[in-house]
């Protein structure tokens, strides 16, 4: 049996390495990139579909059955939708934010060229010494827009920069380790699940393990946008996703568990599948919680949508303030990472 906790600096170290590669969803060259030289340095040969999705293959000890595993390493962020007349970036949102929490945020803009500026979310009203709403004004993409750090001043100041519509904006992850073991970061969903599927990886590779049956493992994008696994799963008899946990009113889970999800916004998940986690995690005394999520959909779902024949589940760390300024704990993710190499049959 695996034990996670042995896996302490390899976790810290490729999250904060993942964390640092922005990768707001459709962008995601060089997260794939990154991806694959982190595979590369643990002996596999990972490949980029068409979709721009990393697969790695892995074979198993047995035949009969055809195993998934998917996380997404897509994040919410921004496109510049429009520049004012006075240099102002207005922007829309990709995925769905917590919008409040983007005020005031530090953030780069892709421009034309492999040029990259950097920027400040603001409100129309962001100063209580000059607008009387300061406080009060809602924070939507209407009322919102990005301060480029650069001497400008008007539309064209900023259209010769290279910055125009469709350029990519993301957000400064912020990534903390504390001494108690919490993770502070923003998208945290998912690349701490990211983190448990390479993890689950490196510990195959170091103690000469294979999962029982052939199993694909998937880094998804466009996720956050509802379609990251849409051509994942066609050839296999389940799929599992390992995205984040939620923490909240009505839920059970801790930060330091791993979520079982047994129902989200498309539906129940598989029955047995769900039973067989369930079990897992009681076998192995694996910290856990099961909870329906009211609002939240997954690879799976994309994957059903699509079209997929296949059994589904979803399981993943407990996060707190989910699409805002997000907290897990290194608990949570060794959680993720046993129960994932559990359902592996590691």
């Amino acid at each position: 049996m695996i034990k996670a906790e042995k896996y302490r600096e390899f976790i810290i170290r490729s999250l904060r390495e993942i964390m640092a590669v922005d990768s707001p969803t459709g962008f995601s060259a060089a997260i794939d990139e990154k991806l694959l030289v982190l595979l590369s340095d643990m002996g596999y040969a990972g490949e980029v579909t068409n979709k721009r999705l990393v697969k790695v293959c892995v074979p198993g000890r047995r035949k009969g059955k055809k195993i998934a595993v998917s996380a997404h390493v897509d994040t919410l962020g921004a496109m510049v939708r429009s520049v004012s007349g006075d240099g102002k970036i207005r922007f829309t949102r990709l995925g769905g934010p917590v919008l409040p929490t983007f005020d005031g945020e530090y953030c780069r803009i892709y421009a034309d060229g492999g040029k990259v500026y950097t920027g400040t979310f603001l409100s129309d009203s962001c100063s209580c010494h000059v607008y009387k709403d300061a406080g009060t004004a809602e924070r939507n993409e209407n009322t919102m827009y990005v301060r480029l750090d650069e001497e400008v001043s008007s539309a064209a100041d900023v259209a010769a920069l290279g910055i125009r519509t469709g350029c990519m904006i993301a957000l400064d992850p912020k990534t903390t380790v504390t001494d108690s073991g919490f993770v502070k970061s923003r998208f945290l969903d998912d690349k701490a699940g990211s983190v448990c599927l390479l993890t689950a990886l490196k510990a195959m590779k170091e103690e000469g393990l294979a999962p029982e049956y052939d199993t694909d493992f998937y880094f998804t994008n466009y996720e956050e946008v509802g379609h990251g696994a849409a051509t994942v799963g066609m050839d296999a008899d389940e799929l599992l996703a390992v995205d984040m946990g939620c923490v909240g009113a009505d839920l059970a889970c801790k930060e330091t568990q791993v979520s079982v999800c047994v129902k989200d916004s498309h539906g129940p998940y598989d029955y047995e599948m769900v039973e067989r986690l369930i079990s897992l995690a009681k076998e192995r005394n694996i910290d856990f919680a099961a909870d329906v999520y009211p609002y939240y959909g997954s690879d799976v779902g994309a994957a059903w949508c699509a079209g997929a024949d296949v059994k589904g589940g979803l399981i993943g760390p407990g996060v707190h303030a989910s699409h805002g300024m997000e907290r897990t704990h290194l608990k949570g993710i060794y959680a993720t990472v046993s129960l994932l190499c559990a359902y592996l049959g590691l």
